[in-house]
Protein backbone atom coordinates (compact mmCIF):
# COMPACT_ATOMS: atom_id res chain seq x y z
CA UNK A 1 0.00 0.00 0.00
CA UNK A 2 1.47 3.36 -1.02
CA UNK A 3 1.71 6.44 1.19
CA UNK A 4 -1.30 8.76 1.30
CA UNK A 5 -2.49 11.87 3.11
CA UNK A 6 -5.27 11.49 5.68
CA UNK A 7 -7.78 14.01 6.98
CA UNK A 8 -10.88 13.87 9.17
CA UNK A 9 -13.06 16.92 8.37
CA UNK A 10 -15.30 18.39 11.04
CA UNK A 11 -17.94 19.62 8.60
CA UNK A 12 -19.63 18.46 5.41
CA UNK A 13 -18.43 21.58 3.59
CA UNK A 14 -14.81 20.83 4.51
CA UNK A 15 -15.20 17.22 3.39
CA UNK A 16 -16.67 18.26 0.04
CA UNK A 17 -13.84 20.75 -0.51
CA UNK A 18 -11.18 18.14 0.31
CA UNK A 19 -12.86 15.53 -1.92
CA UNK A 20 -12.29 17.75 -4.97
CA UNK A 21 -8.56 17.38 -4.57
CA UNK A 22 -6.47 15.39 -7.04
CA UNK A 23 -7.00 11.65 -6.62
CA UNK A 24 -8.74 11.93 -3.26
CA UNK A 25 -11.16 9.31 -1.94
CA UNK A 26 -13.87 9.52 0.70
CA UNK A 27 -13.85 6.91 3.46
CA UNK A 28 -17.23 5.93 4.90
CA UNK A 29 -16.90 2.41 6.32
CA UNK A 30 -13.80 1.61 4.29
CA UNK A 31 -14.79 -2.02 3.80
CA UNK A 32 -14.31 -1.90 0.03
CA UNK A 33 -11.78 0.89 -0.48
CA UNK A 34 -9.17 -0.28 2.03
CA UNK A 35 -9.28 -3.81 0.68
CA UNK A 36 -8.77 -2.49 -2.84
CA UNK A 37 -5.83 -0.41 -1.65
CA UNK A 38 -4.19 -3.42 -0.01
CA UNK A 39 -4.48 -5.33 -3.28
CA UNK A 40 -3.04 -2.43 -5.27
CA UNK A 41 -6.31 -1.92 -7.14
CA UNK A 42 -6.72 1.62 -5.81
CA UNK A 43 -4.00 4.14 -4.98
CA UNK A 44 -5.53 7.43 -3.81
CA UNK A 45 -3.20 10.23 -2.82
CA UNK A 46 -5.53 11.35 -0.03
CA UNK A 47 -8.24 9.81 2.16
CA UNK A 48 -11.02 11.95 3.64
CA UNK A 49 -12.59 10.18 6.63
CA UNK A 50 -16.28 11.04 7.20
CA UNK A 51 -16.49 9.35 10.61
CA UNK A 52 -16.82 12.61 12.60
CA UNK A 53 -19.79 13.96 10.62
CA UNK A 54 -22.61 13.25 13.07
CA UNK A 55 -25.17 14.88 10.77
CA UNK A 56 -24.71 11.98 8.35
CA UNK A 57 -25.79 9.38 10.91
CA UNK A 58 -29.17 8.25 12.20
CA UNK A 59 -32.59 6.94 11.19
CA UNK A 60 -35.94 8.76 11.12
CA UNK A 61 -39.38 7.53 10.09
CA UNK A 62 -41.88 10.24 9.16
CA UNK A 63 -44.48 11.07 6.52
CA UNK A 64 -44.37 7.64 4.94
CA UNK A 65 -40.58 7.59 4.51
CA UNK A 66 -37.67 5.93 6.24
CA UNK A 67 -34.68 8.27 6.02
CA UNK A 68 -31.26 6.81 6.79
CA UNK A 69 -28.12 8.90 7.17
CA UNK A 70 -25.29 7.96 4.86
CA UNK A 71 -22.90 7.08 7.70
CA UNK A 72 -25.38 4.76 9.40
CA UNK A 73 -23.93 1.25 9.56
CA UNK A 74 -25.60 -1.88 8.26
CA UNK A 75 -25.78 -3.20 11.83
CA UNK A 76 -27.64 -0.07 12.98
CA UNK A 77 -30.19 -0.42 10.19
CA UNK A 78 -30.67 -4.12 10.98
CA UNK A 79 -31.16 -3.41 14.69
CA UNK A 80 -33.58 -0.50 14.22
CA UNK A 81 -37.07 -1.30 15.51
CA UNK A 82 -38.41 1.57 13.39
CA UNK A 83 -36.98 0.13 10.18
CA UNK A 84 -38.16 -3.37 11.09
CA UNK A 85 -41.69 -2.06 11.60
CA UNK A 86 -41.85 0.17 8.51
CA UNK A 87 -39.91 -1.94 5.97
CA UNK A 88 -39.07 -5.38 7.42
CA UNK A 89 -37.38 -6.47 4.18
CA UNK A 90 -34.90 -3.59 4.44
CA UNK A 91 -33.92 -4.57 7.99
CA UNK A 92 -33.55 -8.18 6.84
CA UNK A 93 -31.32 -7.13 3.94
CA UNK A 94 -29.06 -5.04 6.19
CA UNK A 95 -28.78 -7.83 8.75
CA UNK A 96 -27.44 -10.27 6.18
CA UNK A 97 -24.78 -8.13 4.53
CA UNK A 98 -21.32 -9.68 4.85
CA UNK A 99 -20.22 -10.69 8.34
CA UNK A 100 -20.33 -8.91 11.71
CA UNK A 101 -17.22 -6.85 11.01
CA UNK A 102 -18.61 -5.62 7.69
CA UNK A 103 -22.02 -4.86 9.21
CA UNK A 104 -20.50 -2.89 12.08
CA UNK A 105 -18.13 -0.86 9.90
CA UNK A 106 -19.82 -0.67 6.51
CA UNK A 107 -22.29 2.15 5.83
CA UNK A 108 -25.22 2.60 3.48
CA UNK A 109 -23.64 5.68 1.88
CA UNK A 110 -20.36 3.91 1.28
CA UNK A 111 -22.10 0.93 -0.27
CA UNK A 112 -24.12 3.07 -2.67
CA UNK A 113 -21.20 5.29 -3.67
CA UNK A 114 -19.08 2.21 -4.39
CA UNK A 115 -21.94 0.50 -6.31
CA UNK A 116 -20.44 -2.98 -6.32
CA UNK A 117 -22.40 -5.03 -8.89
CA UNK A 118 -23.13 -7.71 -6.27
CA UNK A 119 -23.88 -5.44 -3.31
CA UNK A 120 -27.22 -5.72 -1.50
CA UNK A 121 -28.17 -2.10 -0.78
CA UNK A 122 -28.47 -1.03 -4.44
CA UNK A 123 -31.26 -3.60 -4.85
CA UNK A 124 -33.19 -2.10 -1.93
CA UNK A 125 -32.71 1.46 -3.19
CA UNK A 126 -33.81 0.62 -6.73
CA UNK A 127 -36.43 -1.89 -5.62
CA UNK A 128 -38.14 0.61 -3.33
CA UNK A 129 -37.73 3.63 -5.61
CA UNK A 130 -35.71 5.46 -2.98
CA UNK A 131 -34.12 8.90 -3.28
CA UNK A 132 -30.41 9.45 -2.70
CA UNK A 133 -29.68 12.83 -1.09
CA UNK A 134 -26.29 14.49 -1.48
CA UNK A 135 -24.71 17.74 -0.32
CA UNK A 136 -25.92 19.39 -3.54
CA UNK A 137 -29.10 17.64 -4.75
CA UNK A 138 -31.49 14.68 -4.57
CA UNK A 139 -31.23 11.82 -7.08
CA UNK A 140 -33.98 9.31 -7.88
CA UNK A 141 -32.91 5.67 -7.68
CA UNK A 142 -33.63 5.12 -11.38
CA UNK A 143 -31.12 7.88 -12.22
CA UNK A 144 -28.45 7.04 -9.64
CA UNK A 145 -26.95 3.73 -10.79
CA UNK A 146 -25.07 4.03 -14.07
CA UNK A 147 -23.15 0.76 -14.48
CA UNK A 148 -20.18 -1.17 -13.14
CA UNK A 149 -18.97 0.76 -10.06
CA UNK A 150 -20.43 3.89 -11.65
CA UNK A 151 -23.04 6.28 -10.23
CA UNK A 152 -24.46 9.71 -10.99
CA UNK A 153 -22.27 11.29 -8.28
CA UNK A 154 -20.11 14.15 -9.46
CA UNK A 155 -16.57 14.87 -8.28
CA UNK A 156 -16.67 16.01 -4.65
CA UNK A 157 -20.37 15.15 -4.26
CA UNK A 158 -21.16 13.36 -1.00
CA UNK A 159 -24.17 11.19 -0.17
CA UNK A 160 -25.83 12.53 2.97
CA UNK A 161 -28.91 10.30 3.35
CA UNK A 162 -31.32 7.96 1.59
CA UNK A 163 -35.12 8.24 1.78
CA UNK A 164 -37.11 5.04 1.30
CA UNK A 165 -40.87 5.28 0.71
CA UNK A 166 -42.72 2.83 2.97
CA UNK A 167 -44.33 0.25 0.64
CA UNK A 168 -47.48 -1.79 1.06
CA UNK A 169 -45.44 -4.95 0.48
CA UNK A 170 -41.74 -5.67 0.13
CA UNK A 171 -39.50 -8.74 0.12
CA UNK A 172 -35.84 -9.64 -0.30
CA UNK A 173 -34.10 -12.87 -1.25
CA UNK A 174 -30.40 -13.46 -1.82
CA UNK A 175 -28.54 -16.46 -3.20
CA UNK A 176 -25.14 -15.68 -1.76
CA UNK A 177 -21.57 -16.61 -2.49
CA UNK A 178 -20.72 -18.40 0.80
CA UNK A 179 -17.22 -16.96 1.28
CA UNK A 180 -17.79 -13.28 0.49
CA UNK A 181 -21.56 -13.32 1.17
CA UNK A 182 -22.08 -11.05 -1.80
CA UNK A 183 -25.08 -11.84 -4.00
CA UNK A 184 -24.63 -14.33 -6.81
CA UNK A 185 -28.17 -13.13 -7.42
CA UNK A 186 -30.29 -10.99 -5.10
CA UNK A 187 -33.84 -9.79 -5.78
CA UNK A 188 -35.77 -7.05 -3.98
CA UNK A 189 -39.50 -6.67 -4.74
CA UNK A 190 -41.96 -4.02 -3.62
CA UNK A 191 -45.54 -2.88 -4.19
CA UNK A 192 -46.63 0.61 -3.23
CA UNK A 193 -47.37 4.12 -4.42
CA UNK A 194 -44.75 3.78 -7.18
CA UNK A 195 -46.31 0.57 -8.43
CA UNK A 196 -44.51 -2.76 -8.53
CA UNK A 197 -40.72 -2.78 -8.65
CA UNK A 198 -38.33 -5.72 -8.99
CA UNK A 199 -34.62 -4.96 -8.63
CA UNK A 200 -31.85 -7.48 -9.28
CA UNK A 201 -28.26 -7.38 -8.02
CA UNK A 202 -25.35 -9.76 -8.57
CA UNK A 203 -26.53 -10.95 -11.96
CA UNK A 204 -25.18 -8.21 -14.22
CA UNK A 205 -22.73 -5.33 -14.43
CA UNK A 206 -24.90 -3.42 -11.97
CA UNK A 207 -28.29 -3.43 -10.32
CA UNK A 208 -31.23 -3.39 -12.73
CA UNK A 209 -35.02 -3.67 -12.83
CA UNK A 210 -36.72 -6.79 -14.21
CA UNK A 211 -39.56 -5.10 -16.08
CA UNK A 212 -41.27 -8.29 -17.31
CA UNK A 213 -41.50 -9.62 -13.77
CA UNK A 214 -42.88 -6.26 -12.64
CA UNK A 215 -45.63 -6.48 -15.26
CA UNK A 216 -46.62 -9.95 -14.13
CA UNK A 217 -46.74 -8.96 -10.46
CA UNK A 218 -48.66 -5.78 -11.20
CA UNK A 219 -51.54 -7.94 -12.32
CA UNK A 220 -51.25 -10.42 -9.45
CA UNK A 221 -49.01 -9.91 -6.44
CA UNK A 222 -48.33 -13.61 -5.88
CA UNK A 223 -45.47 -16.02 -6.55
CA UNK A 224 -47.80 -17.93 -8.85
CA UNK A 225 -47.82 -14.95 -11.22
CA UNK A 226 -44.17 -15.70 -12.00
CA UNK A 227 -44.74 -19.32 -12.94
CA UNK A 228 -43.10 -19.93 -16.29
CA UNK A 229 -41.43 -16.49 -16.32
CA UNK A 230 -38.01 -16.32 -17.90
CA UNK A 231 -35.25 -13.71 -17.93
CA UNK A 232 -32.80 -13.36 -20.80
CA UNK A 233 -29.21 -14.34 -20.03
CA UNK A 234 -27.86 -11.76 -22.50
CA UNK A 235 -25.46 -9.42 -20.75
CA UNK A 236 -25.52 -11.30 -17.45
CA UNK A 237 -22.38 -12.37 -15.58
CA UNK A 238 -20.66 -15.73 -16.07
CA UNK A 239 -17.95 -16.76 -13.62
CA UNK A 240 -16.82 -19.68 -11.47
CA UNK A 241 -19.86 -19.16 -9.22
CA UNK A 242 -22.45 -19.50 -11.98
CA UNK A 243 -23.10 -19.02 -15.67
CA UNK A 244 -25.24 -16.27 -17.14
CA UNK A 245 -27.95 -18.86 -17.81
CA UNK A 246 -27.82 -20.02 -14.19
CA UNK A 247 -28.22 -16.48 -12.93
CA UNK A 248 -31.06 -15.83 -15.37
CA UNK A 249 -32.88 -18.91 -14.07
CA UNK A 250 -32.41 -17.80 -10.46
CA UNK A 251 -33.99 -14.36 -10.92
CA UNK A 252 -37.67 -15.35 -11.25
CA UNK A 253 -37.25 -18.06 -8.60
CA UNK A 254 -35.88 -15.59 -6.05
CA UNK A 255 -38.45 -12.98 -7.06
CA UNK A 256 -41.22 -15.46 -6.32
CA UNK A 257 -39.72 -16.28 -2.94
CA UNK A 258 -39.39 -12.58 -2.15
CA UNK A 259 -43.06 -12.01 -2.98
CA UNK A 260 -44.05 -14.93 -0.75
CA UNK A 261 -41.97 -13.47 2.08
CA UNK A 262 -43.43 -9.97 1.75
Amino acid sequence: MQAFAYSKPASLADAAYAAKGANAKLVAGGQSLLGAMKLGLAAPEALIDLADLADLKGITVSGGFVKIGAMTTHAEVAASAEVAKAIPALADLAGNIGDRQVRNRGTIGGSLANNDPAACYPAAVLGLGATVHTNTRSIAADDFFKGLYETALAEGEIITAVSFPVPDKAGWQKFKQPASRFSIVGVFVSKGAQGVRVAVTGAGAGVFRAKDLESRLAGNWAAAALAGATVSADGLNSDLHGSAEYRAALIPVLAGRAVSAS
